[in-house]
């Protein structure tokens, strides 16, 4: 016999409400039941960032967190960010810079990387690497990663600047 339990959250802007079982993480939700395939599973121990999502504003690897825990909050995943300005800045800096190879750890990697915009808008490179120190790549050697972040937040630096004058 499963508990549920109904929760009403917010999900990329947009209401929600669901029954889950208390044993549910919010990744198995943002996934299995809501069918958002961006949070990717890795680890399920919040060793490799693979599931970045974004709650009340703070970055959270959705494996650790319960669904059960979502309630009365705002989530936003990596679909989430598709019109946020930070999230396009830094998309089009990873392809720049050549920061996506097989593209696993990319949506946790701008997630976080949007986390680290949002409350430095200009890092640099120091600020980069800890930021996205939770978060494991495989296949890039993280330069270029760091490279594309840092590249971003330049480029919205700049436009932010352009517009005030």
């Amino acid at each position: 016999m499963s508990l549920k339990h109904e929760i009403r959250f917010r999900l990329n802007g947009v209401e929600q409400r669901t029954s889950v079982d208390v044993g549910l993480s919010a990744l198995q939700l943002l996934r299995d039941v809501i069918g958002l395939p961006g949070t990717k599973y890795g680890c399920g121990e919040g060793e490799c960032g693979a599931c970045t999502i974004l709650v009340d504003g703070a970055s959270v690897n959705a494996c650790l967190l319960f669904a059960v825990d979502c309630g009365g909050r705002e989530l936003t995943t990596i679909e989430g960010l598709a019109g946020d300005p930070r999230a396009q800045a830094l998309r089009q800096a990873f392809v720049a810079h050549g920061a996506v190879q097989c593209g696993f750890c990319t949506p946790g990697m701008v997630v976080q990387a949007t986390h680290l915009l949002a409350v430095e808008p200009k890092p640099d490179a120091a600020s980069a690497k800890r930021a996205i120190e939770g978060n494991l790549c495989r296949c890039t050697g993280y330069q270029k990663i760091v490279d594309a972040i840092v590249d971003a937040g330049a480029r919205l630096a700049d436009t932010t600047a352009g517009d005030k004058q």
